[in-house]
């Protein structure tokens, strides 16, 4: 379901711009009323027993006109869009992980969301090796079909999203910023790079200066996005592991690049690598890994694995009523990514949730 009338993108913002209205709170009032227009509709009893009265007090209060408004004259803007959990171009890969963004704020090309993506991480303070290693893999891979996601970051992200701008795939840059804000300033010319040839996706409002808690929060969407995760170099203690740590628990390949035992930027890989992660030293065997068949552009596969989830989780349904437990054995989906999936699909109705609780497959 599309943002089809300024009234519904209006009702969306509305309901993500509402402090301490949070994304479980969101699901919730998504599955229990539909689209946000009708949560705004129904009346305040039905709200408090689907969220308890803090939440709906707060929905009811928050006047949100002005940065609406604002946001929704930004969106006009060409290039500029809002992507809702209901819209057809929200990235499918998102609904498989535990908490996805009910709303992102995309500057560029909004086909790249769901294009088979791989993210490359790493050091901020990078090494001229490791820059360069992050730079020619992302070329590399870029020109055999992969979208590269990164963090537009200094250092290893930034030596990334350069090199992925020379390859059909392209990039993705996930910050932790409002869309109308770059950090760090020195990447502000890379960032415009990146909104005329690839997307720069943000789940924070406009306005949104760079907060430290904002930066570990994004990281889950640049994992999200992606098949799997290249870490090109990392300290024993970083940001950069936290991507890798929420990778693997999103179900998603962790590959790491070897250095030298001396350098403490290598320490974070071998530790990777021991703890199971993919050692590679070439480009080809990460393509071989999450391409095998083709070396097409990205673009040209969108949405294909979450398409695939997506309809085996349909197909486990049947036409039966059927609990998230028994769902959950069936497909081997964790509850929480099962919830994710199955409210995309209450809103796209083909799927209903039933007064027990249950949820049965309509078409």
């Amino acid at each position: 379901m599309p943002l089809d009338s300024p009234e519904s993108a209006a009702a969306w913002l509305r309901l993500t711009l509402t402090r301490g209205v949070g994304l479980e709170s969101q699901r919730r009032l998504l599955s229990a009323f539909g689209p946000p227009e009708r949560i705004f509709a129904a009346a305040g009893t039905a709200v408090r027993a689907a969220v308890g009265d803090r939440v709906a007090r707060a929905l009811a209060a928050f006047d949100a006109d002005d940065q609406v408004a604002r946001t929704l004259d930004w969106a006009a803007q060409p290039g500029n869009h809002l992507v809702t959990l209901a819209d057809p171009t929200y990235p499918q890969a998102l609904l498989e992980i535990a908490d996805p963004p009910t709303l992102l704020y995309v500057k560029g090309r909004v086909e790249l969301l769901n294009a088979r993506a791989l993210a490359i991480v790493g050091a901020r303070n990078a090494t001229a090796q490791g820059a360069s290693n992050a730079e020619q893999f992302a070329r590399e891979l870029s020109r055999g079909g992969l979208t590269i996601v990164s963090g537009l970051a200094l250092g290893c992200d930034a030596a990334a999203h350069a090199g992925a701008l020379e390859g059909a795939g392209s990039t993705i840059a996930v910050i932790g910023t409002g869309a109308d804000r770059i950090y760090p300033s020195r990447n502000q010319e890379l960032a415009r790079r990146i909104a005329e040839q690839g997307a720069v996706v943000t789940e924070f409002p406009l306005g949104t200066p760079a907060l430290r808690d904002n930066f570990p929060r994004r990281n889950r969407i640049i994992s999200g996005l992606a098949r799997g995760v290249l870490v090109v170099e990392a300290a024993a203690r970083s940001g950069t592991l936290i991507t890798a740590r929420l990778a693997g628990e999103q179900g998603r390949e962790v590959f790491a690049i070897p250095g030298s035992i001396h350098s403490p930027l290598s320490k974070g890989c071998h530790q990777l690598i021991r703890q199971g992660a993919k050692l590679v030293d070439d480009a080809r065997d990460i393509l071989s890994e999450l391409q095998p068949a083709s070396s097409a552009p990205a673009a040209s596969s969108a949405a294909e694995p979450a398409g695939d989830a997506q309809r085996a989780v349909l197909d486990a349904m049947g036409f039966d009523p059927v609990g998230i437990d028994l769902l959950s054995q069936h497909t081997g989906l964790t509850a929480d990514t099962l919830s994710a999936m199955l409210l995309s699909l209450e809103l796209e109705d083909r799927v209903a949730t039933l007064p027990d609780g249950r949820f049965q497959r309509l078409k």
